[in-house]
């Protein structure tokens, strides 16, 4: 009974088996239901919401499965609370981008404005809503806010890029910890240290964690198939997250191109970059990300960067130029086999006992 551990009795799931909250429009109330009705745990990326979208999307949330679910926020959700960007550093940043506004015909927008962090407001829609589980990156909440949480019966998650912050959310209490190795598609959500200093694999990163940790650890990165789900449990995990192998499927909210971009040859080829959101997140490589690469210091701090080039990924949309945007993606992505996440799930179910109880 490989799926009876810690983690599924904690969640109150059938299968360890997490599907990765995509923030930016790529989660889908289709994927999170297909999940959880599985046996699984849908998680749905939240923190561009506002607090009004939060109550509204977890009444969908309930209305698609009576199964737990997760809704993800981001703790740490601007690197620029207040004030603005001196126009020299908008300089710079604009004239990065610029060529690539010229080529589209598009004009450069103006100098983005800072808005104040919406975590807190978006934590009492989430109190309201009552989801049953509440997952955060980049970061810890306050002893207050965990215990508002504990007290209306949600589960929490943490996710930890370092040992060191696996004991941070360790001493916290959450109830389950996330180990993010870098192999992992999107943005490294790390809070102790810069992510440039926090780039452990997975299956190190498991092992540190159980090591050192009491809390059920469930390994992020690199997995996408029942050898990647039997590995990490051999390793000490008890449940996996999978994110690049669901965001790949026609039930996830990403466009047809971005999915079959995931399943063709270009997916060999990915990297660690700014240059799409001013935070370092892993996607595929692009004509855009290699012309920026190396210029970090010269890009607007998250979100505004953020913020800026969203007209130019509309433009290049529309005129079909999509080497002018940079698509999530983990390095996992060369081995993805299935455009369906019912099969994807079902086939992982089946298959990981063959790996983990083969004859050796």
């Amino acid at each position: 009974m490989w799926n009876q551990n810690r983690v599924s009795r904690t969640l109150g799931i059938e299968y360890p088996i997490l599907q990765g909250p995509f923030g930016g429009n790529l989660s889908s109330v289709k994927l999170v239901s297909t999940v959880s009705n599985l046996g699984g745990m849908g998680g749905y990326g939240a923190y561009m919401l506002t607090p009004d979208e939060i109550v509204a999307l977890d009444k969908e949330l309930k209305q698609a499965t009576d199964k737990p679910y997760n809704i993800n926020l981001w703790i740490s959700d601007t690197d620029f609370p207040a004030g603005e960007v001196s126009d020299e550093q908008f300089a710079k940043a604009a004239a990065l981008v610029k060529p690539f506004f010229d080529e589209l015909g598009a004009p450069l927008p103006a100098k983005p404005k800072a808005y104040p962090s919406r975590f807190e407001n978006q934590v009492d829609a989430l109190l309201a809503a009552k989801p049953p589980v509440f997952s955060f990156i980049f970061g810890v909440p306050s002893q207050t806010i965990l215990e508002d949480f504990r007290k209306k019966g949600i589960k929490l998650i943490g996710n930890a890029t370092t040992l060191d912050e696996a004991i941070a959310l360790d001493n916290a209490g959450v109830d389950v910890i996330i180990a993010s190795g870098f192999e992992a598609g999107g943005h490294r959500p790390s809070f102790l240290e810069s992510p440039e200093a926090s780039l452990a694999g997975t299956f190190v990163l498991v092992q540190q964690i159980r090591d050192k940790v009491k809390t059920p650890v469930v390994a992020a990165g690199g997995i996408a198939d029942a050898r990647g789900v039997a590995a990490a449990l051999t390793l000490g995990a008890e449940g996996v997250q999978i994110g690049t192998a669901f965001l790949a499927t026609e039930e996830s909210g990403a466009s047809t191109y971005h999915r079959n971009l995931l399943h063709s040859d270009a997916a060999r080829y990915t990297t660690l970059t700014k240059v799409s959101t001013g935070r370092l997140g892993r996607g595929l490589r692009s004509r855009y990300t290699e012309t920026i690469a190396g210029h970090n210091d010269e890009l607007l701090p998250f979100p505004l960067q953020n913020q800026f080039i969203v007209p130019l990924r509309k433009a290049a949309t529309e005129k079909q130029q999509y080497d002018l945007i940079m698509f999530w993606g983990g390095q996992i992505a060369p081995v993805l086999k299935h455009t369906s996440a019912k099969k994807l799930f079902e086939t992982i179910v089946e298959e990981v006992p063959n790996y983990l109880f083969a004859p050796r």
